[in-house]
């Protein structure tokens, strides 16, 4: 996937620009705030229809402006995004209006690393979980559209669970039961499938970046692990309404991530936490790149050398320069790092400085 072209207008703090891509490398320096990760966000946007950063669409648009407008020129195709306040926002490809957003997702594959993924071992299993319906969905409508059932049938079961003056319909309540455990396994056999064949990949990564120095590990637990799912979310139905809401089912699923067989949450330095991140991450790089036969995704690599020391930097701008990646878009503030990115890489790339929402070659 080559993004050749992209205009952006009223987004963030950018107010318009007109950017002649390299198929290859494409850098952005500034200060932080400078709007060099605005750039970034809205080639995530373009891929996935929302910004990476919030769930409301209002708050992309820039300050005492009422749109913004975000355009993708692609080798095969031109995708084009712009909302109004107070109205839906539209995305068209080739001219045509998509019906469903979802139809789009997958498209444009995309692997975005920043500061934010920390949240992947700091946050809670939500953030895991994420990080498992971003990759598969970008592979399987099918999935998209399981977890969306699964979701409507947790949200309806748990307002059934919320009612106090009376008990709830029970055959209402063993319906959306049924549907939750229907869909909630197809879910979890997928993810299971899916970080089966990421383990590998991303502790082949780690130790590279890492020089061997330490040994991780994910696993991937479930309700689903303990039995027939419909059986597991009806056992403990007192429970369930005692508490007001679902206590067993796929939206618990969780990532456990080790260090050395200990937590990496609590035993992880700076630098180890950013490493096992950046490894998850080219990880599923490598994922969607092998499962996706037509089209390498693009990376988008948002000041990710903070907090590393000078070892495990050298790695990473080793694992940048090669020739295993596609398109790459970095962000960074000091320009050190960028310029060994390119002396020890042979392909093209376009330097941008970014001040201000201004982006110049």
């Amino acid at each position: 996937m080559i993004l050749e072209h992209l205009t952006i207008i009223n987004y963030k703090n950018i107010q318009e620009a007109t950017l002649e891509l390299s198929p290859n490398i494409n850098c952005f320096i500034g200060h932080n705030g400078a709007g060099k990760t605005n750039v970034l966000d809205a080639v995530y946007f373009l891929s996935f229809c929302h910004s990476s950063q919030t769930t409301q669409d209002s708050l992309v648009i820039r300050h005492d402006q009422d749109f913004f407008m975000l355009e993708g020129n692609y080798r095969d195709f031109t995708i084009h995004c712009g909302m109004k306040r107070g109205t839906k926002k539209v995305f068209r490809r080739d001219k045509k209006a998509y019906q469903r957003l979802s139809e789009h997702i997958g498209l444009i594959p995309i692997v975005l690393i920043s500061p934010a993924d920390i949240q992947l071992i700091e946050g809670s299993s939500e953030e895991r979980r994420r990080l498992m319906d971003v990759v598969i969905s970008q592979l399987d409508h099918p999935y998209i559209e399981s977890l969306n059932r699964y979701n409507k049938a947790l949200q309806q079961r748990n307002a059934l669970l919320k009612i106090e003056d009376h008990e709830p319909d029970s055959e209402l309540l063993s319906l959306w039961e049924e549907q939750m455990a229907r869909e909630g396994e197809i879910i979890y056999q997928k993810r299971d499938d899916f970080v089966k064949q990421l383990i590998p990949l991303f502790q082949q990564y780690y130790e590279i970046i890492s020089d061997g120095h330490e040994k991780v590990s994910l696993r991937y637990t479930s309700h689903c692990q303990r039995g027939p799912l419909l059986d597991v979310i009806q056992r403990d139905r007192f429970k369930d309404r005692a508490v007001g809401y679902s206590l067993h089912g796929i939206h618990r699923d969780d990532l456990e991530i080790m260090l050395d067989g200990h937590p990496m949450r609590r035993e992880g330095s700076q630098g180890q936490q950013k490493t096992f991140v950046i490894a998850l991450k080219l990880a599923q790089f490598e994922f969607l790149k092998r499962t996706n036969a037509q089209t390498t995704p693009l990376l988008l690599l948002d000041d990710i050398f903070d907090k590393l020391d000078a070892q495990r930097v050298e790695k990473i701008i080793q694992l940048v320069a090669s020739d295993q990646f596609g398109q790459i878009f970095i962000t960074d503030t000091n320009r050190d790092h960028i310029d060994q990115i390119l002396s020890k890489s042979s392909f093209d790339y376009k330097l941008y400085e970014v001040n201000d929402g201004e982006i110049n070659v």
